[in-house]
């Protein structure tokens, strides 16, 4: 593993393009796929695995190989080679966010890849290539989204995306809830916003609402995976939102935590809400 290579600012603007073409190609191998026939396989966890994911993760490993082969790489499907902790920057991949969703027949699938400096996600691009859609951005240049057809081209121009104020006290919070899993936690956590509307979605196209201000909030207050959050998490912020952990305070990526795995997470579109609620207290 190459040590002491950080990528920011100009230097990672410039992967922006080649890491798009190469996430949208990823995702138009994966649509082309027939599900009903691939090949299904259990992890040690448990967690299913396809012959789509596998697939899309080896398109990506041969392309950041030719883009960035000094950059470290941790892939969910490759965990075996991770070198922990990462101390400046490396790639985190997810090649198939929601494979449950890919397997039963929906559309709400993603290939995910972020640039994380530092512990901290600073470039992420997900796609969704069943819907036509590239979410995109890097901190502190915003965030944008696309649009791609079927056989991977980009149509038209990005159209930059924001995350919402949070409208008051007297509308109700816009709350993207996982179609997957479901938590005591989280369930308590929205209770506490009396009139919450849920939205029901797949994979990392929770963040990308949020990013785009279709929603207010995403809150997943038990375990999940260091790659099911480092692109939406890059991409939230970017457009002007915080994530937080359950306590109000920093994700951190890349160290040696077992199990790869994020305690809990708050997508936040509007960070003066996620304030105010910290000031008053922990409520879950």
């Amino acid at each position: 593993m190459a040590e002491g290579v950080t990528l920011a600012g100009e230097n990672a603007l410039t992967l922006l393009e080649p890491l798009t073409r190469l996430a949208v190609q990823a995702g138009a191998a994966v649509l082309a796929v027939n599900r009903s026939t691939m090949g299904l396989d259990r992890k040690i966890d448990g967690s299913v695995v396809s012959e789509a994911d596998m697939l899309s993760d080896s398109i990506i490993a041969d392309g950041l190989a030719k883009l960035a082969p000094v950059i470290p790489v941790l892939s969910e499907e490759r965990t075996h080679l991770a070198a922990r902790p990462y101390r400046d920057s490396f790639f985190l991949i997810d090649p198939l966010d929601g494979t449950r969703e890919f397997v039963t027949g929906t559309d709400e699938f993603t290939v995910n890849i972020a640039l994380v400096t530092r512990g901290e996600p600073s470039l992420g691009i997900v796609v969704a290539p069943a819907l036509g859609i590239v979410w995109r951005g890097i901190v502190g240049r915003g965030a944008e989204r696309l649009l791609v057809t079927k056989d991977a081209t980009v149509c038209g121009s990005p159209q930059p995306i924001r995350t919402r104020p949070h409208p008051g006290p007297a509308s109700p919070w816009i709350v993207n809830v996982s179609r997957s899993h479901c938590d005591p936690r989280t369930e308590a956590f929205i209770a506490e916003r009396p009139g919450a509307i849920r939205q029901v979605l797949g994979s990392s196209i929770k963040f990308c609402r949020v990013a785009e201000g279709g929603a207010d909030i995403y809150p997943r207050l038990s375990p999940t995976s260091e790659w099911d959050v480092a692109a939406g998490h890059a991409i939230v912020t970017a457009a002007g939102g915080l994530i937080t952990d359950g306590r109000g305070q920093p994700l951190r990526f890349g160290e040696d935590r077992e199990g790869f795995l994020v305690q809990d997470f708050i997508a936040w579109g509007d960070p003066q809400a996620a304030r105010h609620d910290s000031a008053q207290g922990p409520g879950q």
